[in-house]
């Protein structure tokens, strides 16, 4: 789908670009595992030329979207299934630190006289998040919810004030998405409630409970995937490696 120029123009560091776009093509599965890519392809595609193509797909590639070989060309990578269980337990270690960051930020702020705008535009965003995400379940349309998650998610690093740690999150929750891609039994409602009650943590200034309920949260999205897929290397964490085996010896 070409970048349409009718678009709002967007200040620079979120501007889309091209490597956003086929970055969210293949997230999508609209540019499929092994499927061959070309730099004309891609520019007759996103209706750009081949310089900004050429250096999306080096940026792609350093991010393992996309496979290039000299004298092969370029493919689009294999879901990264196997890594799922280094992915999430790396996404745990960041989001316990951002959790903890944000609630004692808001610890700060709310004892205080200050009243950053950035941090109130940030709550209002995921106020309207999770009322999305509820609607959504509310109405059994349960697809879009792993967008909305990782919405939030991402939001909850921006209240930490953590630019490196934001960063960071963000890219791993690319590969993260692309996973839950492959995954159609992941579009459940079970773990949804959750994020009220994390962000609530956070709002209370609770660190150490906003911590704990997160790291919660994602090690049984690390549980329920391992499980749900059948990977079949045992997680690096025994009490995960332990709690997927019975979960799947249970199905």
């Amino acid at each position: 789908m070409p970048l349409s120029p009718d678009e709002p123009v967007l200040p620079a560091l979120v501007r889309p670009t091209v490597q956003d776009a086929i970055r969210r093509d293949i997230i999508a599965g609209v540019l499929t595992p092994g499927a061959r890519v070309t730099e004309a392809s891609l520019a007759q595609r996103y209706d750009v030329s081949r310089v900004p193509v050429r250096e999306a797909l080096r940026g792609l590639e350093s991010e393992g979207f996309i496979d290039s070989r000299p004298h092969v060309g370029s493919r689009v990578a294999a879901i990264p299934v196997h890594d799922a269980d280094d992915l999430f337990a790396v996404r745990e270690a960041l989001e316990v630190s951002t959790a903890r960051s944000a609630a004692r930020r808001a610890a700060a702020l709310y004892s205080g006289d200050e009243s950053p705008e950035d941090w109130w535009r940030l709550r209002r965003h995921i106020a309207a998040l999770l009322d999305a995400g509820d609607a959504h379940v509310a109405a059994g349309d349960l697809d879009p919810l792993v967008g909305i998650n990782d919405e939030i998610h991402i939001a909850v690093a921006e209240l930490s004030g953590s630019a490196t740690l934001t960063r960071l999150l963000r890219q791993l929750s690319w590969k993260i998405e692309w996973l839950y891609a492959a995954d159609m039994q992941s579009r459940g409602k079970r773990l949804w409630p959750d994020h009220r009650v994390i962000v609530g943590a956070i709002d209370a200034g609770d660190g150490e409970r906003a911590a704990a309920l997160m790291a919660a949260h994602v090690r049984e999205s690390r549980i329920g995937y391992l499980a749900r897929y059948g990977v079949t290397r045992p997680s690096s964490d025994p009490e995960v490696a332990a709690a997927v085996a019975a979960r799947s010896a249970a199905r």
